[in-house]
């Protein structure tokens, strides 16, 4: 299981763990969990594109995912990117459909693309997805300030000259680089399942934002080291654990909360004492 081509899925699932998890914080906090769904679906269609003309899946994917995030910051206001999120999704999967009518020669990357496959990542995919998850974490940590505020308090971001349509489209640049890195790995359809379940379970433990955020890392760390054990031993798609386990932190996120919020209150009187 940690030898032979099994390093590099090793290698692969930790970036993209580690990536999903500092993204997926803002993505849970800024409530972009739609986009998050839609990015990674649209993009599939650029790696449909792509294998259909013969070019590397990745700068499909890339392409799609940052024609995706340009669409709907770009018509979409931060009350209503629901519905520019709706219909840009809407046309990758129309031209996604179209691409994959047109060959039937490429069933088992596009299977693996769709599902994830990160057994079968290669050892030149490997500086890509590096590269392209230090750029994110680099992006985020920049505008980590202006970023978290406008989350938070877009009103109060905006009077201290945060420009919450910027952080809109930079942060969906961010989500689609994100796509791109970790669609080979995980698949299109469970990515989103890996930005979203850790990240919002770890905010069901902690309130405190880079405490949140260390423990979203840690859980997609658990998440994917664990899916990709289970994937190697059953020869099940990763993607499948990876929902399974993120839904599964993520329940015990909220048991956590309702555990909390029965217990009674305790409070220390003047005199020292505990009273209930």
């Amino acid at each position: 299981m940690f030898s032979g081509f099994m390093v590099t899925a090793w290698e692969a699932a930790t970036i993209v763990a580690v990536v999903a998890g500092v993204v997926g914080f803002f993505t849970v906090l800024r409530g972009s969990a739609f986009a998050a769904h839609a990015l990674p679906n649209g993009a599939f269609a650029g790696a449909a594109g792509a294998s259909l003309i013969g070019v590397n899946v990745i700068v499909g994917l890339g392409v799609f995912a940052l024609l995706g995030a340009l669409t709907i910051g770009g018509l979409g206001r931060r009350a209503r990117q629901d519905v520019a999120t709706a219909l840009a999704i809407v046309m990758m999967l129309g031209l996604g459909a179209l691409f994959l009518s047109m060959t039937t020669e490429y069933a088992p990357e596009i299977y693996s693309l769709l599902f994830g496959e990160v057994l079968g990542v290669s050892g030149s995919e490997l500086l890509p997805t590096a590269v392209i998850g230090m750029v994110c974490i680099a992006v985020v940590f920049v505008l980590y300030r202006p970023l978290l505020l406008s989350s938070i308090m877009p009103d109060a971001a905006e009077a201290r000259g945060v420009n919450g349509r910027r952080m809109d489209l930079a942060f969906l640049v961010v989500i689609a680089l994100a796509t791109t890195m970790a669609v080979p790995v995980v698949g299109s359809l469970l990515i989103f399942s890996l930005l979203i379940g850790p990240p919002a379970a770890a905010r069901s433990f902690t309130s405190k934002p880079l405490h949140a955020m260390g423990l979203s890392v840690a859980l997609a760390l658990g998440t994917v080291w664990a899916a990709v054990a289970l994937s190697f031993a059953t020869n099940l798609p990763i993607g499948f654990f990876v929902g399974a386990i993120s839904a599964c932190s993520y329940a015990a996120g909220r048991s956590w909360v309702a555990w909390r919020r029965t217990r009674p209150v305790t409070k220390i009187s003047r005199t020292g004492l505990l009273r209930a």
